[in-house]
């Protein structure tokens, strides 16, 4: 039997403030989820400004991020190279780029998904949150 680290509440929150200042560093309004292992939501924040629909984005990209322990990008590049019947896949819905798993000892413990600017730069919130937790 494996022993598998799991978030905290305590790391949820330092993911939460870090990505946080990475976005208002930046003057972005986004919202950010932060899901466990199996999608579940664990925070949401939507800060000052941003779209009501980045409230359903962003946890759709975490979760995709967390069951498929990959990034969503992933998904997204599948369906822009022409597979557009990858869209029919169920509980896949944040098929954009911004979703990126938390792995820690080969293991994906949850996962963070933004939404609120561009694609590229939502990731990049969400990888800034992931490093408060040194991962």
């Amino acid at each position: 039997m494996k022993t598998k680290s799991v978030l905290e509440s305590a790391d949820v929150k330092a993911i939460a403030a870090a990505a946080e200042a990475e976005a208002l560093k930046n003057n972005w309004a986004v919202t950010i989820a932060i899901v466990d292992d199996g999608g579940h939501l664990l925070s949401l924040q939507r800060l000052d400004g941003a779209a009501a629909l980045t409230a359903h984005i962003a946890p759709a990209k975490a979760h995709t991020a967390a069951l498929a322990r990959k990034e969503s990008k992933v998904y997204e590049d599948i369906v822009n190279g022409g597979r557009t019947s990858f869209l029919s896949a169920p509980t896949v819905q944040g098929m954009l780029e911004g979703g990126v798993p938390i792995i820690k000892d080969g293991h994906c413990i949850g996962a963070v998904g933004v939404s609120g600017v561009k694609s590229s730069d939502d990731a990049l919130i969400a990888r800034a949150g992931i490093a408060a937790i040194g991962l």
